[in-house]
């Protein structure tokens, strides 16, 4: 009788406990794990991202650079798919091969058979028009557009950049991307991503079990719209760029142009170059992968991430110093001793303007000597150091070496030597000179812009700002105006060189008569009615072939500004391996100068010549 009492409680306890399991479990569903409360969420309701059109960039005078256009992604959902579809048919209408199309059909399938997945994505409105009206054809397949980059002309591709799907470390890095969204990935896309990429909108819809999308949420109550990218004005001039691109054309090289007033980038421009519309839609990879394979790099930025030796253009820079330091005066003059470096024939130099116009070698052998062995030491190798860290510190406040906070990815800037690189690093790492090892005998091909230093085309167009300013520049930068926004304060800032005005005049005058007395080095620089002040430089060029130094042909280099007097625009122009700096970089620097000024050139003969010359080294194909 007992036992039966006994099982009669057992029985209404478990009757007791299985509710209470039930609520228990129930209550930690709904309150306690929120994995739960997200699942019901995701079956009954479906959050979709809506994406914002990209900000307009314009030039400075209003011309758009860079638009938005409609292309198209192709989609499907294989439960509507016709059993007997033209495969074959469709991937050729579609241009993918059948491999990939079955391909694409079956990871649909492992997918979802309700829901949609892409077939083929970015295709261009040109190649659309010849789809879209076979589309009825194919029951399940349909079109989704999607707003892409384009480009109205063809030009600064290196400026404007390129866009790309987001990767893993730009996800992890900003919440705000999603596998599948594009960013800019260099250029001016890059450097004001956030500004251009505006504020993604949400959608939400009701669905089903299944993930079927029944109906919106609250009518759409709980919706936000996508806003639209701010446009952003930049400091190039769409026209002298397209222009100096023309000029460029079968060259290798790089110009740049600023403003000297604001250091505005009127120009930058690298050759090779290509059309930026070939790095958008369905075809970038292909496209990237040709441009990539390309022997004469027509990828790489040469004005941005490109450095050279400054050749004579840096001799300006040492006459500066030396007069600054008083080791010399305006009147300075010193033999042209052909014993100690290399030189043309010219008159005696008989001061800094003849120095500079004459471009003299020794001239400039004896003008920095002066600089780094000025006596502050006994020791001669003790003296060369003091006098190195002068002469570099000068440099600096030129902006060669440094920093100048340019709104552009991955900008490489020159290299200016010092007396640690010389005791620790050079001939090399392995073997240097060590601390007073060295002096200025060791060291003054640096004072011809030869040896160890280097500069960017980008800082030798700062250099004549500064030459035009007479002593002061702003930082380069692109920016002109964003759309409810401030251009930063730090492009607005005036920097000062550690040479006084009053040092700038000789030089100035130097370089006016290299562009329009005879022996001047850069007559090809000539225009009738302006006021050119320039630089010619001839920079050697050598590799390393089989563990021995070769020289090549020499790099054409010239900066200039104009007017002499109230400087309007300042221009440096590299072409790689094409001689003396007079012959090619002077009188393509002249035409810049020359449209940019008057709005057109007089001299079609010299025109002619820069437009028919082909200067371009002969591609090869690269080893895989």
């Amino acid at each position: 009788m007992r036992n039966i009492d006994n099982r009669k409680y057992v029985i209404a306890l478990i009757f007791i406990m299985i509710p209470l399991i039930f609520v228990v479990r129930l209550f930690y569903m709904q309150v306690v794990d929120d994995k739960w409360k997200e699942r019901a969420a995701q079956i009954s309701e479906n959050k979709v991202i809506t994406y914002p059109a990209r900000g307009i960039v314009y030039d400075r005078n209003g011309q758009k650079l860079i638009s938005n256009e409609v292309y198209y992604d192709i989609r499907v959902i294989p439960k509507q798919m016709d059993e007997d579809v033209d495969s074959v048919s469709l991937a050729k209408l579609l241009d993918i091969s059948l491999e990939e199309y079955t391909k694409k059909m079956n990871k649909a399938r492992d997918y979802s058979y309700r829901k949609s997945s892409e077939v083929v994505r970015q295709i261009p409105p040109d190649e659309f028009a010849d789809i879209g009206p076979e589309m009825y054809k194919y029951p399940g397949f349909f079109e989704v557009e999607r707003t892409l980059r384009i480009y109205p002309k063809p030009i600064a591709a290196h400026v404007l950049g390129y866009m790309s799907e987001v990767d893993s470390s730009d996800i992890k890095r900003d919440a705000y991307y999603k596998s599948g969204d594009m960013i800019g990935k260099s250029g001016i896309e890059k450097s004001y991503e956030q500004v251009l990429r505006g504020e993604k909108g949400v959608k939400y819809y009701l669905q089903d079990a299944i993930g079927i999308e029944t109906d919106r949420y609250e009518d759409g109550a709980y919706d936000t719209i996508a806003q639209q990218g701010k446009s952003v004005t930049l400091t190039i001039d769409a026209d002298l760029q397209e222009y100096g691109e023309e000029l460029m054309r079968n060259k290798r090289g790089s110009i740049v142009v600023l403003e000297p007033s604001s250091g505005e980038v009127l120009t930058m421009i690298s050759s090779p170059t290509y059309d930026p519309n070939l790095l958008v839609g369905r075809r970038l990879g292909q496209n990237y992968g040709e441009l990539a394979q390309d022997t004469l790099l027509p990828l790489l930025n040469r004005s941005a991430n490109s450095t050279y030796p400054p050749g004579s253009t840096f001799k300006t820079l040492m006459a500066l110093i030396a007069m600054q330091e008083g080791v010399i005066t305006e009147e300075a003059s010193f033999p042209c001793t052909k014993s100690l470096v290399g030189c043309h024939n010219h008159p005696t130099a008989r001061g800094v303007s003849d120095g500079v116009k004459m471009s003299c070698n020794p001239y400039f052998y004896y003008v920095t000597r002066k600089i780094i062995q000025q006596g502050k030491n006994k020791s001669h190798f003790a003296d060369a150091a003091i006098g190195l860290d002068i002469w570099a510190e000068y440099l600096h406040s030129f902006g060669l070496g440094e920093d100048m906070k340019t709104d552009f990815p991955a900008m490489r800037y020159g290299f200016i030597p010092n007396t640690d690189f010389y005791d620790n690093e050079f001939p090399s790492k392995s073997n240097p000179y060590g601390k007073f090892g060295w002096a200025y005998s060791t060291i003054y091909s640096n004072s011809i812009g030869q040896g160890e230093v280097l500069v960017s085309p980008l800082e030798m167009a700062n250099i004549a700002c500064v030459m035009a300013n007479r002593g002061h520049f702003y930082y380069p930068h692109f920016v002109k105006e964003i759309e409810d926004g401030d251009v930063p304060s730090v492009y607005t800032t005036k920097r000062k060189t550690k040479v006084e005005p009053k040092y700038f005049d000789p030089v100035v005058d130097g370089m006016w008569r290299v562009v329009h007395e005879p022996g001047g080095t850069a007559r090809r620089a000539r225009v009738d009615s302006l006021d050119i002040c320039g630089k010619t430089g001839t920079a050697e060029n050598f590799k390393m072939y089989n563990g021995k130094r070769h020289q090549l042909i020499d790099h054409s280099i010239f900066i200039a500004f104009a007017p002499k007097d109230d400087p309007k625009i300042a221009v440096s122009v590299y072409i790689e391996n094409s001689g003396f700096g007079g012959t090619w970089a002077a009188p393509i620097a002249s035409l810049l100068i020359e449209q940019y000024l008057t709005g057109e050139i007089k001299d079609t003969i010299k025109e002619n010549r820069i437009l028919e010359a082909d200067l371009m080294p002969i591609r090869y194909q690269k080893k895989k």
